[in-house]
């Protein structure tokens, strides 16, 4: 009886493989974060908040965490960063006072939009010519359950919407 389906080494693991990968990837998006002063999880938080504010959302912080994949209580520490560095403010839900919702300040909008080129720059780069396959791929291992095009929203309502007219 076989230890390893792998018996040719660790080479042939896709789970091997994937963690190999996902730190080439990590370490090149840190590279392109590092001189806008962001870290990883820090970026996707804010572009992820800054993604649902052009949908016309405003996002609390248990919605912003659903869509990045994040823990909630790890959220809230890293959105007190970005809100002392002004980039997002986060204000009292008038419908539900234990819930915050975020709001983009100017300089936020200007270093998301800049993270986002940048961090897209560094996919184009790293996945290359296999950037839409590569995609596809993780889209079908991932599933259903990714958000794709709106928060995950808690049972009982969705983000709320913004007022175009005070932006």
């Amino acid at each position: 009886m076989s230890v390893t389906r792998y018996p040719q080494g660790p080479a042939a693991s896709p789970g091997f493989l994937l963690w190999h990968l996902t730190l080439a990837w990590q370490r090149a998006v840190t590279a392109v974060l590092e001189p806008l002063g962001l870290t990883h999880v820090q970026f996707v938080l804010l572009a992820c908040a800054w993604w649902l504010s052009r949908q016309g959302q405003v996002p609390n912080q248990l919605q912003l965490a659903r869509q990045a994949g994040t823990d909630v209580k790890m959220t809230s520490q890293v959105l007190r960063r970005l809100e002392a560095k002004g980039l997002l403010d986060r204000r009292v839900d008038p419908g539900d006072s234990r819930a915050r919702r975020l709001h983009l300040t100017a300089k936020g909008q200007r270093l998301a939009r800049r993270a986002v080129a940048a961090v897209e720059e560094a996919d184009a780069r790293f996945f290359g010519a296999e950037a839409a396959e590569v995609t596809t791929l993780l889209q079908r291992l991932l599933g259903p359950g990714l958000p794709r095009d709106r928060a995950t929203a808690p049972a009982g309502g969705g983000a709320q919407r913004s007022n175009p007219s005070v932006r």
